[in-house]
């Protein structure tokens, strides 16, 4: 029994949605991310190394080999934040 031809134009609609949404989902995940992968499994350890990063460098994917922080680095902490008065 033949497919109606009917049929085929709904199926390649619906096949093409799913295929731009997918793209674009991908590339708003790696433009989020810097260009790069995106993290899974995330333990505290690297939270606190994503937080540190984004401290040193601006961007939770950044990373500097600059032995020397930067002197706003010891004010930007969201503790030293909840510690100032308003």
């Amino acid at each position: 029994m033949p497919i109606p031809f009917e049929a085929l134009i709904p199926f390649g609609f619906v096949t093409a949605m799913f295929g731009v949404t997918g793209t674009l989902l991908h590339a708003v995940k790696t433009y989020k991310n810097d260009g790069k992968n995106p993290r899974y499994g995330l333990t505290q350890w690297d939270r606190q190394m994503m937080e540190r990063d984004k401290r040193l460098t601006g961007s939770f994917r950044g990373q500097t080999s600059n032995p020397v922080a930067p002197p706003e680095f010891a004010y930007n902490s969201s503790l030293y934040q909840s510690l100032q008065p308003r």
